[in-house]
């Protein structure tokens, strides 16, 4: 075997590169974070993700929310959030939950809220009345600071879409993830023009909000795949783009194909700007709420 490439569960994969480790710091922060989050039965992607940056993130006081539980109808070939059955007693929606997240958000002072969810496709509403409340919650007990909302697709319900976005949150973001030729293994319950729509709409219904989408590089994605992606966000009226590398969560997870070199990420992040993005938040590390505060603050500068 070569030596830039490692087996994992009897596949051969590439070799971790140096840009891409990352060591584990601030254990205490980490730790005390979590047991606040679970004193109210609360979620976070960061976690249930397994994001490279949750020490960082924890040890600064930033956290991402996943609400409607910790269990997703979807098998996304990414992701790590625990799967489950709609029969479970855990898919039982914590009528507590958006009261809780604006609480641990006050406690946590919290200038910038970022809010996401699992897939809940088990729902007629895919749980918008839900996360709509959410939001309310957080902005009446942080009248101050900015929310963002990550949300699902909703099976393409734009009601749905547009219930989140009454509840008056300052960024919209929903996550393309891959170019189209992957779809079918990496998102194959998704689909690639419905969350191209979401994102149209959600622009086009409250125009006065950043719209936000990102995908994840190393899948097997060509560069021009990457740069059509782009042009289609574009296209559909999104503000920002956030571009980073998958990692693979957990053995039964995607393989990586290609660790991604920091100046590929920079001339993805350039392609962007050039074709007109306020912002493409574009390196190894990145991942779709990282430094979500930044990010904002940086296109709504750009935007003025």
């Amino acid at each position: 075997m070569a030596d830039s490439l490692v087996q994992i569960a009897g596949r051969a994969q590439p070799r971790l590169p140096e840009w891409l480790r990352k060591g584990q710091t601030h254990f205490e922060s980490v730790t005390l974070l979590k047991q606040d989050l679970r004193k109210l039965k609360l979620h976070t992607v960061c976690e249930s993700a397994r994001c490279p940056n949750i020490h960082e993130c924890f040890h600064r006081g930033a956290a991402t929310f996943m609400i409607l539980g910790n269990l997703c109808t979807r098998g996304c070939g990414f992701c790590s959030v625990p799967k489950g059955s709609p029969q479970k007693r855990e898919f039982t929606l914590d009528p507590d939950e958006p009261r809780n997240v604006a609480r641990m958000a006050a406690e946590m002072k919290l200038r910038y809220v970022v809010i996401t969810s699992v897939n809940r496709d088990d729902l007629p509403d895919g749980g918008s009345h839900h996360f709509a409340e959410t939001v309310r919650e957080v902005r009446e007990a942080l009248p101050g600071a900015r929310v963002e909302v990550l949300t699902p697709d909703f099976c393409g319900n734009m009601d749905a879409v547009a219930r989140v976005l009454d509840a008056g949150p300052h960024v919209f973001n929903h996550n393309m993830e891959t170019v189209p030729r992957l779809y079918s293994r990496v998102r194959p319950q998704a689909n690639y023009q419905q969350s191209l729509d979401v994102l149209r709409f959600g622009k086009k219904y409250r125009p006065d909000v950043l719209t936000k989408s990102g995908l994840m590089a190393g899948l097997g994605e060509q560069h021009a795949e990457v740069e059509s992606l782009l042009r289609d966000l574009q296209a559909h009226d999104v503000d920002v783009a956030t571009i980073g590398q998958y990692l693979q969560p957990t053995r039964r997870n995607l393989a990586v194909a290609e660790y991604v070199t920091p100046a590929q990420f920079d001339a993805y992040r350039d392609y962007g700007l050039s074709i007109g993005f306020k912002m493409v938040f574009s390196g190894p590390f990145v991942r779709s709420s990282y430094m979500a505060d930044m990010v904002s603050e940086h296109a709504s500068q750009t935007a003025c």
